[in-house]
């Protein structure tokens, strides 16, 4: 099993295993069978056909590109708003990250969506042209090269170090399993948006290994309800890096500092 190894700022190595590709084209497979499934619904829906028979054809192709955008970017807006999730990602537990282990950010997110044309679609679109023609003694053509289209993401993916199709490389990303060992709540890592502004600069005097077992502690003791441990853990922090914060709560103080790490780590 491929892994992916992560080298932190305090050279904490972190070790994440890699989405083999039948996970990937398992969860291919799920994302485009609901996408499928929105077609199905939308033409029974506004049965298309009859709008097409309309004689405003540029509103029945407004209407028409409208109605598919959810297929269109289906995987970018997911992946942005699930943290690097699609719904096939979630159900077979694997995420988009960076290779640094870090969340990719909606640049990154955009790159592997576009790319997907060079992964997936290239040589569909080729076939498409083909097709067009009208020369029907090209249509077998047609129909290898839609094959052919289909393959390219996945030969990257079974073959290539990190598991990385086209998109991957370009957006310096790769797919993990969130079923590893090593899960994401143990680990330094947190959910920050590109907007966030971090409140304590002080927390750069903390170490990756100070961070994960903040973290580590703060999530068992969280879960518990063991308010004498987050206090500890607060006044522990706060002697280490001459932070005070006497209007926040003593949970809201280490989920700040965490996320703050965070921020600092990955903008340094």
């Amino acid at each position: 099993m491929k892994r992916l190894q992560v080298n932190t700022t305090q050279n904490v190595k972190i070790n994440f295993e890699l989405a083999h590709v039948g996970l990937r084209l398992g969860a291919f497979v799920i994302d485009n069978i609901l996408k499928f499934a929105y077609v199905y619904f939308v033409m029974q829906l506004f049965n298309l056909r009859l709008l097409e028979a309309t004689e405003d054809g540029w509103s029945v192709k407004a209407v028409t590109v409208v109605l598919f955008l959810p297929v269109t970017l289906y995987s970018l807006y997911q992946e942005v708003l699930m943290n690097g999730q699609t719904l096939g990602k979630r159900a077979l537990k694997i995420r988009v990250i960076t290779k640094d282990g870090f969340k990719p950010s909606f640049t990154d997110y955009l790159i592997r969506w576009f790319l997907r044309i060079a992964d997936f679609n290239l040589f569909f679109l080729i076939g498409v042209y083909v097709y067009a023609l009208g020369m029907s003694h090209l249509e077998a053509l047609f129909y290898v090269l839609f094959f052919m289209g289909k393959m390219i993401g996945f030969f990257m993916i079974l073959f290539t170090k990190n598991n990385q199709r086209i998109g991957d490389f370009a957006a310096n990303t790769t797919v993990v399993t969130l079923k590893d060992e090593v899960k994401f709540s143990h680990t330094i890592l947190e959910n920050i948006s590109e907007t966030y502004k971090p409140k304590f600069a002080a927390v750069i005097k903390l170490s990756d290994n100070d961070a994960r077992i903040i973290k580590d502690t703060y999530r068992k003791a969280r879960k518990t309800k063991d308010y004498k441990t987050i206090k500890k853990l607060k006044l522990k922090v706060e002697e280490v890096t001459g932070i005070t914060a006497e209007n926040l709560t003593d949970f809201e103080f280490i989920d700040i500092v965490l996320k703050d790490y965070n921020y600092y780590t990955q903008n340094m």
